[in-house]
């Protein structure tokens, strides 16, 4: 049985961006900038955050019978993915990471 899943895109203020397949396009959260202490962290010594907003998702990837199975994860979640994932982008002046599905780790909330 085949389930269509709805087709999600973004609008920037000058282009349109719609991930492929299993992709997932996310907006990361703002890293912390002091520490549970207190103490004030340098640009440098930030980690780049592991978590962040759904913007857009694919259409879902293909099976063995050539059916969309649809994503787990929807436009405005947030959600954890892995250190090293995916590939980053900038759009109109703003950062975005393009992720796939399996790089995704958990759902927050």
């Amino acid at each position: 049985m085949a389930t269509k899943s709805a087709k999600t895109s973004t609008s920037t203020k000058n282009s349109n961006i719609t991930p492929l397949g299993d992709n997932v396009l996310v907006k990361r959260l703002a890293a912390e900038s002091t520490t549970a202490g207190g103490i004030v962290l340098p640009e440098s010594a930030k980690e780049k955050p592991r978590q962040g907003v759904v913007i857009a998702v694919g259409e879902g990837r293909l099976n063995d019978e050539g059916v969309r199975t649809p994503l787990q994860v929807k436009k405005n979640d947030q959600i954890i993915f892995s250190s090293y994932a995916g590939t980053e982008i900038k759009l109109d002046g703003t950062d975005y990471l393009i992720v796939r599905e399996d790089e995704i780790l958990a759902i927050i909330g």
